[in-house]
C-alpha cells in the first residue's frame, strides 16, 4: 500500500549513520526509510513518529525500534520521556504519503470523489469540511493566498461562502461545483493541487508543526548530528532553507558581537538534491521532492 521511499540513497548518505547512534524518523509512513536506517544500526536505536494510526501496520519486529503515534512537533517531549538527551540524526519526509493520497476516502486528492477530510491524524477535531463550511470569507481567502499561493484567492473564498449558504460543501464534487467559475481554463490540475494543498496545510497545521520540529532539532541533535529534510512545495522548502541559513524559519539574520551569524547548523549540500528520472518513474510523488541536509555545529 506504500510506495518506494523518496531519495532513499541520498537520505541514508546524508544521515551519516553511526551503528550505535540514536535516530529519529519523524515521518514513518510505510517504513521504507526506517528499515534502511535500521539496516545501518547495531546497538543503536530508531524512534519513529507518525500521527496516522494506519502507519502502525508497518512497524518492524525489531527491539531497536520505537514507534510513537503522534505528531513530530512533540519530538522533544517524547525524547525526554524516553530519556534520550541527545540524538545523532533526524529525518523528515514531509507532506502526504502516497498511501494517504491513494486512499480515496481520506479526501486528500481532488482526483477521487470522496468526503473532504484531509486529516493526517484521523482523530483530529477539525477536518476540511469544517473549514470550508465554517471559516469566514476572509479566513478562507487568507488560506488560499498564503498556503496555496493562489492569485484569485478572494474569488475562491467568495464562491465557497455563496455555495455553502444553500448546500453544505462535503465532497470533492461539492467543492468543484462551488468554485467552478474561479477555475482557470488551462492548468486545471495544477490549480486544484494548490487549492487542496492550502486546505490540507490548514487542517493539519503543517507549517507550524514543521517550525516546531526544526526548533526542537536545535536542542535534540548532538554536535555533528545530521538534519535531513525532504520537502515538496516552496513554503516548506523556504522554511527549511531559512532555518539552515539563519537558525530561524523567517530567515532573519542575527549576529554576535564579532559579526558572525548566530546559527546552529551548517548546510551539507550547497544545492538542493532532487530525485533522478528513474526515481520519479518508481514513485511519482518524488517529482517535486527537494532534499536539504544540515549538520549541527
Amino acid at each position: 500500500m506504500y510506495h518506494v521511499p523518496v531519495l532513499l540513497d541520498a537520505v541514508i548518505e546524508g544521515l551519516q549513520i553511526k551503528p550505535d547512534g540514536v535516530y529519529v524518523d519523524a515521518t514513518f509512513g510505510g517504513g521504507g526509510h526506517a528499515r534502511a536506517i535500521l539496516n545501518k544500526l547495531t546497538t543503536g536505536r530508531l524512534i519513529a513518529f507518525d500521527q496516522d494510526e494506519h502507519a502502525a501496520k508497518n512497524i518492524p519486529d525489531d527491539n531497536r525500534f520505537v514507534f510513537v503515534n503522534n505528531n513530530f512537533r512533540y519530538m522533544k517531549n517524547f525524547l525526554r520521556y524516553l530519556k534520550y538527551e541527545k540524538i545523532q540524526g533526524i529525518l523528515a519526509d514531509l507532506g502526504v504519503s502516497s498511501y494517504q493520497f491513494d486512499t480515496g476516502e481520506r479526501g486528500f486528492s481532488f482526483r477521487s470523489e470522496a468526503e473532504l477530510d484531509m486529516r493526517m491524524n484521523p482523530h483530529a477535531e477539525i477536518d476540511a469540511k469544517y473549514i470550508l463550511n465554517n471559516y469566514s470569507e476572509q479566513q478562507l481567502a487568507d488560506i488560499f493566498y498564503h498556503y496555496g499561493e493562489i492569485r484569485n484567492a478572494r474569488c475562491l473564498a467568495k464562491a465557497i461562502v455563496v455555495a455553502r449558504s444553500s448546500h453544505a460543501i462535503r465532497t470533492v464534487n461539492d467543492l468543484n461545483n462551488a468554485i467552478e467559475k474561479c477555475l482557470p481554463v488551462y492548468e486545471y490540475y495544477k490549480y486544484m493541487a494548490k487549492v487542496f494543498q492550502a486546505i490540507r496545510i490548514e487542517v493539519n497545521d503543517e507549517l507550524n508543526s514543521l517550525k516546531d520540529l526544526l526548533m526542537s532539532a536545535t536542542e535534540c541533535l548532538d554536535t555533528g548530528g545530521r538534519l535531513v529534510i525532504i520537502s515538496y512545495h516552496s513554503l516548506e522548502d523556504r522554511m527549511v532553507k531559512n532555518f539552515i541559513r539563519t537558525g530561524n524559519v523567517e530567515g532573519k539574520t542575527e549576529k554576535d558581537l564579532f559579526g558572525n551569524i548566530n546559527k546552529p547548523f551548517r548546510a551539507v549540500n550547497k544545492d538542493v538534491i532532487v530525485p533522478s528520472e528513474s526515481e520519479i518513474t518508481a514513485n511519482n510523488r518524488a517529482r517535486s521532492a527537494k532534499l536539504r541536509i544540515a549538520e549541527k555545529i
